[in-house]
């Protein structure tokens, strides 16, 4: 708890200085916070409260649920994605060069900030005494560097700090592979000098980066980088990334310092709840936070010392998800819904939620008979019993009332009676069941191959983790029954991490632009229980299947995948080039 409150105190000062300083130019270079070296640097704590600062880089939930139209541009969310039904003209492939971009001006000031504490560092007495706040310190600084490359591709590396003649000031960009091997140096460097979960105190540094969190994020930038790579046909580069990537979420998964959560007493509704859990009796079973051991990092809260402060519960609900995302969803016997018998088609409401694994009614609202609860519509006595049902949300559920796709979802919003802007629940910046999904991934991808070995040490566990009566994903599996193990994988993937804000990043590693290109569609209308039910929609396009069109003007192309640079740093810095298409 005491550097809890630490960390909250150096986040609040954070999230000060960077609404401060969010319109300055890429390097701005006024001192960020008017420390006087005379008074500064001197001890190991110096150095630990200046690296609390960089915490609040952290992902958090505006970057993944804030509408996609807003004033913030928040290019990993869903809502920019396939999976959500709405309007924007990034997912249309409809945006144009802007003249600045947040996302380039912040990263650079946080990299400035960063590279200040590693030159101080380097003049320190002690090293071995300050060696974790400097791993922590290149570990944001690859954190940041990774956003940078898959927001805008190569970048300017800068690894130190700048004086207002410095040369770099001037320097071209780098190439995309310099980026990336720059991340996985300040990574590798990282893993060497921070201490394992094991080693950590948990009174005083639970929260902070450990070894796990570098390796687990080295392997997601390696996997996004070798699969980046391997679809644009550089076989030799993908295949020593992957390589690092499997080693890396590998040596996460061997070091078993992390599980998933999926405590008994909440049976096949674990998956929900780990993503609202508080301190306070926010599940049924009134489990705490110091139940999950699944955030292997996360951006911390609390109702006590630290609110989101953004309307979490209600935000959510932003986003109605596309039928091409419920379709992700198995049936049962562990089979896409083209493949079996379960499937009960679309003619009511509930029909295509029959037969369906757990994590679909635990994701998804699923309609008529359902009740699901909100921050102003909670939970009372959480048996699901009479009071219960008396203040839950539209009891029951009426999928047409969103007027956005049909469906609606379940994810972050809160289940106990709490005001607006209050909730308290963790953001997972890295989590377990991210890091098994990679491994599959990876090692398939290498390999064009996957032993159920390896299947059944990552993937299996997170499929099985709420659908305990399914059946495993294994080579014999897929064969018997026709299903291609890349799309399987993908669809664990797909399922597990959704509204976490990696369909966009996925989409465009894989280059998969076609699947940005599609229309966007909603509930089936025509000749189904809808067409009585939801009558407003008479007059909305169809798809030839009879499925509602929510966008069909999306012209999403290769150009896409990197967003521009913007003119302003173009014109600060005549020896940038601009991304292509562009």
């Amino acid at each position: 708890m005491k550097f809890f409150r630490k960390l909250y105190l150096s986040l609040l000062a954070g999230a000060l200085m960077l609404t401060q300083n969010s319109c300055n130019k890429v390097l701005d270079l006024d001192p960020l916070d008017q420390l006087s070296d005379a008074a500064y640097w001197q001890t190991a704590n110096d150095f630990m409260l200046a690296a609390n600062q960089f915490y609040v880089y952290e992902r958090s939930f505006i970057d993944v649920l804030y509408d996609a139209n807003g004033s913030t541009q928040n290019y990993h969310s869903d809502l920019k994605s396939d999976f959500a039904a709405g309007q924007n003209a990034y997912s249309r492939g409809l945006n144009t060069v802007p003249t600045t971009d947040a996302n380039y001006n912040n990263n650079y000031n946080r990299i400035r900030t960063i590279n200040y504490l590693l030159d101080k560092a380097a003049t320190y007495g002690n090293q071995a005494e300050i060696a974790k706040y400097v791993a922590e310190a290149k570990f944001f600084r690859a954190y940041v560097y990774f956003d940078l490359l898959q927001i805008f591709g190569g970048v300017p590396i800068v690894s130190k700090s700048l004086g207002t003649t410095s040369p770099e000031l001037q320097a071209p960009r780098n190439t995309r592979d310099e980026v990336v091997d720059f991340i996985l140096k300040d990574l590798n460097e990282a893993i060497a000098a921070l201490p394992a979960k094991i080693a950590q105190n948990v009174s005083t540094e639970q929260g902070r980066v450990n070894k796990e969190s570098a390796q687990a994020f080295l392997g997601r930038v390696a996997l996004y980088e070798g699969t980046w790579q391997k679809f644009r046909n550089n076989t030799a580069r993908a295949n020593t990334l992957l390589d690092a990537s499997v080693a890396a979420s590998g040596a996460v998964i061997t070091g078993a310092q992390y599980q998933l959560f999926a405590p008994a007493t909440l049976g096949d509704s674990a998956q929900k709840y780990l993503f609202i859990l508080e301190n306070q009796k926010s599940n049924p079973a009134n489990l705490t936070k110091s139940a999950n051991n699944e955030y292997i990092l996360a951006n911390r809260y609390d109702w006590t010392l630290r609110q989101i402060r953004q309307n979490v519960s209600r935000q959510a609900q932003v986003l109605g998800p596309t039928k091409n995302f419920v379709n992700q969803f198995l049936c049962q016997d562990g089979l896409p819904i083209e493949k079996s018998p379960l499937f009960k088609g679309y003619a009511t409401m509930n029909s295509e939620f029959q037969n369906r694994e757990n994590r679909m009614k635990y994701t998804l609202k699923v309609p008529n008979g359902y009740y699901w609860f909100g921050v102003n519509n909670p939970r009372v006595d959480w048996t699901s019993g009479p009071a219960d049902r008396a203040t839950a949300y539209a009891s029951p559920f009426k999928p047409y009332a969103n007027g956005l796709s049909g469906y609606g979802h379940q994810k972050w919003i809160s289940e106990r009676a709490v005001a607006d802007n209050e909730e308290g629940y963790d953001y997972p910046v890295i989590r377990y069941a991210e890091v098994l999904l990679n491994y599959a991934e990876a090692v398939f991808e290498r390999n064009e191959t996957i032993t159920d070995a390896d299947l059944d040490k990552s993937l299996n566990l997170v499929r099985q983790r709420v659908n305990k009566t399914m059946p495993k994903l294994s080579n014999a599996f897929a064969q018997t029954n026709g299903l291609d193990m890349r799309t399987e994988i993908r669809r664990e993937r797909n399922v597990e991490l959704f509204y976490e804000g990696f369909r966009v990043d996925d989409v465009k590693r894989w280059a998969a632009a076609d699947l940005m290109k599609q229309p966007l569609v909603g509930i089936k209308w025509t000749g189904t229980e809808y067409q009585t039910l939801w009558p407003s929609q008479s007059s909305t396009a169809k798809d030839a299947d009879g499925n509602i069109i929510v966008d069909g003007s999306r012209s999403f192309s290769d150009k896409n995948y990197l967003l521009p640079i913007p003119t302003q740093q173009i014109q600060l810095n005549a020896q940038l080039t601009q991304n292509p298409g562009w």
